[in-house]
Formats: structure tokens, C-alpha cells, sequence
């Protein structure tokens, strides 16, 4: 399905080949890439559970993003609230709007099925752009917290690793689509 098409960039659902793109280019990016997390993201697509989208920037495949409608994870899982799950463009693609464009079209799609949309972002300084771009776009703390490995971190506790599973939950107030 095509969500967005202009001269230069298309976004479209994923389909089976992004898998193998996405995790060569992540990993030319020095990135520890695994093409299971696509693989499960397209599985996911194919059960109804989530929406998965890819930017293709000039004919190459340039960013992904995914929404899950009902997500069961994070502060606000299992209350029937979209989450935005996994964005990334990869660094040759990177300012060029593609981003945002990805983000713009993911919360179109969220606004089908609730008024708020939710992300965890992670803590370290490789997703300083992103924790920028989240702030200027709207999004904010939901008042939860740290999280480690989908638990909320207690006043205190010791997390010896700031890996990709530490994340501030964040959230945005949306236009319902047909409002």
C-alpha cells in the first residue's frame, strides 16, 4: 500500500526484500543489525498487528518506521493506544526530511484508531537526533519514568548498561483523522 508518493520520495508498507536492505546498510553503518527484527515486523504486518512503513528515497529504500495500533508494551500498553516502534533512517539518507515525512505519515495512521500516540526513545547519545526531533515535533515525557527491558525503573535502582532497552516513554496529543 502507498501511504505517500511526491517526485523524490515514496513511502509505501514494507515488503519481504527491505528486510535485507535494512540490515546491510545498518550494518555498513557500523549498527548491530539483525534481519529478524524485520522479518518480525513483517510478520507482525501480516497478522493485522502492526503497520510497517518504508521511505524510498530516489528508488532506494532510505527509512522505516512501525505502528502498532494496540501495542501491549510500554507505559501506556494494553490501554488501546498506538505506539510508534523502531524509526530509523539510515545516516546517507539523513537530512533530507525523509524523517519526518516517516513520522508525519506513521501518526496519519495512528490517528485512525486514537487521539494519542506513544514511543520509547533510548537514553544514550545515539538517539540524541531522535530525542530532538520527538521534542520539536510535539512529544512529551509521559510522567512514568525510566524503563529498562519493559519494566519502569524504581527510585534508585542501579542499570549498569544505557543499551537500546533503556527508554523515556513519550507521548503526543493527535487530531483524530475526520475530526
Amino acid at each position: 500500500m502507498v501511504y505517500y508518493s511526491d517526485d523524490a520520495l515514496l513511502i509505501r508498507s514494507m515488503e519481504p526484500k527491505d528486510a535485507q536492505v535494512f540490515t546491510d546498510g545498518e550494518r555498513t553503518q557500523g549498527w548491530n543489525a539483525d534481519i529478524a527484527k524485520y522479518q518480525m515486523r513483517l510478520a507482525d504486518q501480516a497478522a493485522g498487528k502492526a503497520v510497517s512503513l518504508v521511505a524510498v528515497f530516489q528508488g532506494q529504500q532510505a527509512g522505516y518506521v512501525n505502528v502498532y495500533p494496540d501495542s501491549a508494551w510500554g507505559s501506556f500498553g494494553g490501554k488501546g493506544l498506538p505506539e510508534i516502534v523502531d524509526f530509523g533512517v539510515l545516516e546517507k539518507y539523513r537530512r533530507r526530511g525523509i524523517g519526518s515525512k516517516l513520522m508525519d505519515v506513521a501518526e496519519q495512521v495512528a490517528s485512525a484508531y486514537a487521539d494519542t500516540v506513544y514511543l520509547g526513545v533510548g537514553l544514550h547519545n545515539g538517539y540524541g537526533s531522535a530525542q530532538r526531533m520527538y521534542v520539536k515535533r510535539g512529544y512529551i515525557p509521559d510522567g512514568s519514568g525510566v524503563w529498562y527491558r519493559d519494566k519502569p525503573c524504581t527510585p534508585y535502582d542501579t542499570i549498569y548498561t544505557n543499551d537500546d532497552d533503556l527508554v523515556l516513554y513519550l507521548s503526543k496529543q493527535l487530531a483524530r483523522r475526520g475530526d
